[in-house]
């Protein structure tokens, strides 16, 4: 096995975690928000700053910390600038950004195992 077939491999798993990963969350969220809506006959907005903001606090950033990804919630919280950019994610739904990640994902992984395919059916 060369090197490129172990890249093709491990590009297409990562893809398909990607992919499926989005998908799935797509899906539930949109499942959450429709049981919402029928329970309580409002639709709830949740925007792709909202995500990134419970993303980054679950997994990346605690209290206290410093760098990038702390900068990053900070900035999700109260923009001092790029206001522009953060009014864009807060009115794109999340469930858009994450079905467009699923897309993009599946992209991926279908062009890696495009290439395998190609790789083995020539030798």
């Amino acid at each position: 096995m060369n090197a490129r077939k172990v890249l093709l491999l491990i590009t297409r798993v990562l893809g398909a975690m990607l992919g499926y990963g989005c998908l799935a969350a797509f899906l539930y969220l949109v499942g959450m928000q429709l049981y919402g809506w029928f329970r309580e006959g409002e639709w709830k907005h949740f925007g792709t700053s909202d995500g990134m903001r419970v993303t980054l606090a679950h997994c990346c950033v605690k209290d206290g910390d410093t760098g990038r990804l702390a900068a990053l919630s900070r900035w999700l919280d109260a923009p001092v600038d790029w206001l522009g950019l953060h009014k864009v994610l807060e009115v794109i739904p999340a469930s858009l950004a994450l079905f467009a990640l699923a897309v993009v994902g599946n992209s991926i992984f279908i062009y890696s195992r495009d290439r395998i395919d190609e790789a083995a059916r020539r030798g």
